[in-house]
């Protein structure tokens, strides 16, 4: 009886131990699947993000436009006065003149009247505005404005 009971519980290890084994083979395969699949979806993002590097490049310089690399900004100041005289010149709303910037119309206004002054990333859109022409504002906000009309479609 005593070998009838160790031979009835070696059937039954080993039945489960087959089972066990089938259901985990299939789980592996799936995971190795899945991880095959992850990092072919990990190469076509890097393979994009390329892309839309090198298509960023080409619109700076087709608009200009300095490198956003973190320039040194210690020796630049900021003054009110220069702010309103540069919008002038460029004969720009306080609106136009915050999207060359990256800021709202309100903050444009705020620098202006001496209520608030730039942050380090403001200042440095605003040296970068600086240095641009009237013509190059106007394809600048034509630009942005196109871009901005795809998102809303």
């Amino acid at each position: 009886m005593a070998n009838f009971l160790a031979a009835l519980k070696e059937t039954i290890r080993r039945l489960a131990r087959r089972e066990i084994k089938d259901q985990v083979g299939k789980t592996k395969r799936t995971v190795a699947r899945h991880g095959r699949e992850i990092a072919k979806l990990k190469r076509q993002l890097r393979d994009q993000e390329k892309k839309l590097a090198v298509w960023q490049a080409q619109q700076r310089k087709r608009l200009n436009e300095p490198r956003p690399a973190e320039e040194p900004l210690d020796g630049v100041r900021f003054s009110a006065r220069s702010v309103k005289a540069q919008r002038n010149r460029l004969k720009l709303s306080a609106a136009d003149y915050g999207k060359l910037a990256g800021v709202s119309a309100l903050t444009v206004y705020n620098w202006e009247h001496g209520k608030s002054r730039p942050r380090r990333p403001q200042l440095g859109a605003l040296v970068a505005v600086r240095g641009i022409g009237k013509r190059e504002a106007l394809a600048r906000l034509e630009f942005l404005k196109s871009k901005t009309g795809r998102r809303k479609k």
